[in-house]
C-alpha cells in the first residue's frame, strides 16, 4: 500500500495478557549507567514491569535461535527475565523488569526501541436482538435500497483467514474449514473462543451464512481474553506466530483497538512485509484514528463503520489513516456457543474487507498486500457516506464488479 493511499497513522487495537514462564533468569546489571528513553511509560493502559524489546533492523533475517541468544545475553547483562522471543513479524522479546533497567537496555546499541507493554480491548460497541443481517447485502450492489440478496463474486477456497483476537469456536458455519490455531492466553493450541466477538468476526469473513467469502480456510489465533481483554505482549506474539506459520494466500483480521503502540505497528508491518494482507479497525471512540494501533500502519487496511442508511456510525473513528468505510452497525452473525448475535462496530467493519480481501487473493493468489490493499481502494464506491468527518477517504468497500 503506498503512501499516496493514506498517511502515516498511530493506533493501537489489541492485545492479551502473557503468564508465560521465563526463558531467562536475571543476571548481573551492567556497571555502567547510559540510558535510554522507553516509550509508552506513560500510558494509561500501561502493564507495570512489562517491557517488549525491538531489535534494530541490521538484526533482520537472524535465526530463531540467534533471537534467543541474543535475549538470553541481554537479560544476563541488564539483570532482566525474558518471556518470550519473536523471530518472524519482528525481531525481539518481551521481558519482565524494573523501570531503570528498561531505560539502561534501551540505549544498548542492538535495539531499536523499548514499548512499555499495554492493555488492549475488543472493539464491539452494543449487542442487539437478532436480525436480518444487511452488510453482505450492501457491499454487492452501488446503490440503495437493498435488495434482499448477496452473491459471492468468486472463491476463497484456496485462502487462509487468519483472525487475531478472542479465538474461533466450533459453529455449524464454517463447516470443516476451521483449521487449527494458536492460544496466546493459555499458551497452547485451542483458539476456542471463550468471548463470541472472534466467532462473530470469522463469520463475516468466511461463514456459509454470514460470510462474505463463504469458502476461505478459518485460523483462530486467541490473544484476548474471555472478557476481550489482553496485552500489547499477546497480540505481537498473536502476529508474530501468523507470519512464521502463514502459507499460501492468506489475510489477516485484527478487530482489536487500544492506544498508539510502536512494537504492535511494527509487529504488523514485519507481517505485512512476509506477504499477509491485514485488516485492522478504525476504532470505536469517535475520534481521530490516527492515534490508534494498528489503525495508524500505513500498510494495513484500516476499516471504518458506516450504517443501514450509508452514513458513518456515530461510534465510529475516522481520519485520513482510514481507507474505506465498510457495514459496522446491527451486523448479524455466529456466536460462540453455536448460535447466532447481532453486534456493531469497526469490528464488525473490517472483516467484510478481510473477506473482499480474501476474494481478491483467490482469484488473484500471487498479489501483494499492497495490490489487495489498491485493489480494495479501487473497487470501492466513491462518494457513498453522506456525511464523513473531516479527510476521512468516502470510499464504501464493494465486492464485484
Amino acid at each position: 500500500m503506498g503512501t499516496s493511499r493514506k498517511t502515516t497513522r498511530a493506533a493501537l487495537t489489541g492485545a492479551v495478557a502473557m503468564g508465560v514462564t521465563g526463558l531467562f533468569a536475571a543476571g548481573m546489571a551492567p556497571a555502567h549507567a547510559e540510558v535510554g528513553e522507553v516509550v509508552h511509560t506513560e500510558s494509561a493502559r500501561a502493564v507495570d514491569g512489562s517491557y517488549i524489546v525491538v531489535l534494530n533492523e541490521d538484526t533482520a533475517g537472524m535465526s530463531a535461535s540467534a533471537v534467543t541468544a541474543k535475549a538470553g545475553t541481554m537479560a544476563s547483562d541488564y539483570g532482566v527475565t525474558v518471556n518470550r522471543t519473536f523471530d518472524s513479524a519482528l525481531n525481539g522479546f518481551t521481558m519482565r523488569a524494573d523501570e531503570a533497567a528498561a531505560e539502561r537496555l534501551a540505549a544498548d546499541a542492538d535495539v531499536a526501541f523499548v514499548s512499555q507493554n499495554q492493555r488492549f480491548q475488543i472493539t464491539d460497541t452494543q449487542s442487539q436482538a437478532a436480525v436480518a443481517s444487511w452488510g453482505l447485502d450492501r457491499i454487492d450492489q452501488r446503490d440503495l435500497p437493498l435488495d434482499d440478496t448477496y452473491t459471492a463474486p468468486g472463491s476463497a477456497s484456496d485462502v487462509t483467514a487468519y483472525v487475531i483476537d478472542t479465538g474461533v469456536s466450533e459453529h455449524s458455519t464454517f463447516g470443516d474449514r476451521l483449521q487449527p490455531g494458536a492460544d496466546f492466553v493459555d499458551n497452547d493450541d485451542d483458539a476456542t473462543d471463550e468471548n463470541g466477538h472472534g466467532t462473530h468476526v470469522a463469520g463475516t469473513i468466511g461463514g456459509a451464512e454470514y460470510g462474505v467469502a463463504p469458502d476461505v480456510s478459518i485460523v483462530g489465533v486467541r490473544v484476548l481474553d474471555a472478557n476481550g481483554s489482553g496485552t500489547t505482549a499477546g497480540v505481537i506474539s498473536g502476529i508474530d506466530w501468523v507470519a512464521e506459520n502463514a502459507s499460501g494466500p492468506s489475510v489477516a483480521n485484527m478487530s482489536l483497538g487500544g492506544l498508539a503502540d510502536a512494537a504492535l505497528d511494527e509487529a504488523v508491518r514485519g507481517a505485512i512485509d512476509a506477504g499477509i494482507t491485514f485488516g485492522v479497525a478504525a476504532g470505536n471512540e469517535s475520534s481521530d484514528a490516527s492515534g490508534s494501533s494498528p489503525a495508524r500502519v500505513e500498510e494495513a487496511i484500516t476499516v471504518a463503520a458506516s450504517d443501514q442508511n450509508d452514513a458513518e456510525a456515530t461510534f465510529s473513528n475516522y481520519g485520513d489513516v482510514v481507507d474505506l468505510y465498510a457495514p459496522g452497525v446491527n451486523i448479524t452473525s455466529a456466536w460462540h456457543d453455536g448460535s447466532e448475535n447481532t453486534i456493531s462496530g469497526t469490528s464488525m467493519a473490517t472483516p467484510h474487507v478481510v473477506g473482499a480481501a480474501a476474494l481478491h487473493l483467490g482469484a488473484n493468489p500471487g498479489a501483494s498486500p499492497a495490490e489487495v490493499a489498491d485493489a480494495i481502494d479501487s473497487n470501492a464506491t466513491a462518494d457513498a457516506i453522506s456525511d464523513p468527518t473531516g479527510s476521512t477517504p468516502n470510499r464504501l468497500l464493494h465486492v464485484g464488479g
